[in-house]
């Protein structure tokens, strides 16, 4: 595409007249780029990959293909609202693969983080590329790269899966019309697609999934301890009138143990760590300080509800110097 970096004079989108001329403006770059082919797109369900969506399907209707991953490393109830919001509401052309299993072998004692990322963005591409040959005509994939991801890659802080494009010997090429926007600019384009509030003011959640917040080897236990007070986490923050206030709110479940005392008895489990923080470009974040009674909460229901966690902890680190994700 044209607009391969963002301009050092280009004006903030904050209004509905700046996203309806950027939509118009990449609307026609896809057009042109894309003419009569197919286009794969890698669709999370996030807020990048959905604005990619409806701004493909304004551009090309029925010749994008959708793909949805479950790499097993999603939230509780995910894939099922990706089914249900993309297939069944906005009856987009989607294809749904279930490959946890696949992804978690090759995701088996492995430690470092950074190899953890390239293994799950190689991964993806795999998968892809086997979705792209069972149809005819894909030539190109789509992917929800917003300008922050090629930031903080360029900057070596951490590799993104969908920021360096696909290995030489894959024939697509890629379409990528956010990608000279921040996180805040995406949500008002999202809005004057049409897409719905609660899926454009969604919290992100990063590529890798739930595997950048299981640190070290991932585990299936471990994973599904922190599947499961994320759950608890959200269901809290909506009851207390912090979902859509609060920029992301996640637990992070770390791998070590530690002591402690359940039914009488020593137990040796792993902490629990909650991160509220809020931000309007990711480049700086603050923390959401939340009430003592509402941790009090969260602490005595995932202690309880969660096998394997007798400690919960509250991260108050801003950004800098500690990044949003722990890995």
């Amino acid at each position: 595409m044209a607009n391969d970096r963002r301009p050092d004079d280009m004006v903030r989108i904050t209004t509905p007249e700046l996203a309806d001329a950027f939509i118009e403006e990449q609307i026609a770059a896809l057009k042109e780029q894309i003419g009569d082919k197919k286009v794969l797109l890698a669709l999370s369900g996030g807020v990048d990959s959905s604005v990619v969506a409806a701004m493909l399907i304004k551009a090309v209707g029925q010749q994008l293909v959708c793909v949805h991953v479950n790499h097993g490393l999603l939230r509780k109830g995910e894939p099922e609202q990706v089914i249900e919001v993309f297939r069944n509401q906005m009856k987009a052309n989607l294809i749904y693969v279930d490959a946890t299993d696949r992804f978690l072998d090759k995701l088996a004692g492995v430690t470092d983080p950074e190899t953890k990322r390239k293994i799950i963005g190689g991964e993806f591409i795999e998968v892809f590329a086997e979705e792209a040959k069972k149809l005819d005509g894909i030539e190109f994939l789509a992917q929800g790269t917003i300008w922050p991801d090629i930031l903080e890659s360029e900057a070596g802080i951490k590799a993104h899966h969908n920021a360096g494009g696909l290995p030489e010997d894959l024939q697509f090429e890629l379409v990528e019309p956010v990608k000279i926007l921040f996180k805040d600019e995406v949500r008002i384009v999202g809005e004057r697609l049409g897409l719905p509030a609660n899926m454009v003011y969604r919290q992100p959640f990063p590529g890798p999934g739930l595997g950048v917040r299981c640190p070290g080897a991932i585990t299936r236990d471990r994973l599904e301890a922190v599947r499961e007070s994320d759950a608890i986490l959200r269901e809290e923050f909506a009851k207390n009138g912090l979902e859509g206030k609060v920029w992301q709110y996640f637990t992070v479940v770390p791998d070590f143990k530690s002591t402690g005392v359940k039914d009488g008895k020593r137990t040796f489990d792993w902490p629990c760590i909650i991160r509220a923080i809020n931000t309007t470009d990711v480049m700086e974040v603050t923390v959401e300080h939340l009430s003592d009674e509402l941790i009090d909460h969260l602490v005595k229901r995932i202690i309880s509800e969660v096998p394997g966690i007798n400690r919960v902890l509250f991260d108050y680190t801003p950004k800098p110097p500690a990044t949003v994700e722990y890995e």
